[in-house]
């Protein structure tokens, strides 16, 4: 029984913790993030594409070092996989910063704040994860995949373009780069 109760007190934690962490990460990287959000946006397919070569870029050496049998190889292949997902929490956090954006422009919006809606974002990202089965088996391994290739791009700032000529920039790092 105390099993279940650690079980269940985790995942609590969890569905508290997730939305502050990707706040933190939409506050402490606003140009990485919008740009994450702004390709999750305009580029999904292209995001998914990056983000499983990186996945599989990230695995399967991991994989390797995890069979390896030296002293810290299996250290280093948790420490890589961890890697991996901080990245793909850069790219969570652009996707619920998309979210944010849709939700605040619905015409039945109360007007809100950015912070209050990126939040409430960050809620909706997680309760469709959390969906039994079309949640765990469907949607959380597509945010993941997609949130690692946003984030790749985030992170190299590669904007996509606008039809001709240079990319053009997010309002949000705009927003960002002025105050």
């Amino acid at each position: 029984m105390a099993d279940v109760y650690a079980i269940f007190g985790t995942l609590l934690a969890l569905g508290i913790t997730f939305p502050g962490f990707l706040t933190a990460w939409w506050l402490l990287f606003p140009k990485q993030v919008a740009i994450a959000g702004t390709r999750v946006e305009r580029t999904p397919w292209r995001c998914l594409g990056t983000g499983l070569l990186a996945a599989a870029a990230l695995v399967f050496p991991a994989l390797l070092l995890a069979a390896v049998p030296l002293p810290f190889s299996q250290l280093l292949a948790a420490g890589l996989l961890i890697f991996g997902l901080a990245v793909a929490a850069l790219g969570a956090a652009g996707i619920a910063a998309t979210m944010a954006r849709r939700l605040s422009r619905r015409p039945d919006a109360a007007p809100a704040r950015s912070l209050g809606t990126f939040v409430l974002a960050a809620v909706a990202l997680e309760l469709a994860v959390a969906f039994p089965f079309i949640g765990w088996f469907l949607v959380l391994p597509i945010t993941v995949v997609m949130s690692l290739g946003s984030a790749i791009y985030g992170m190299t700032g590669r904007l996509p373009s606008s039809g001709g000529g240079a990319a053009e920039e997010p309002p949000e790092t705009r927003l960002a780069a002025s105050s």
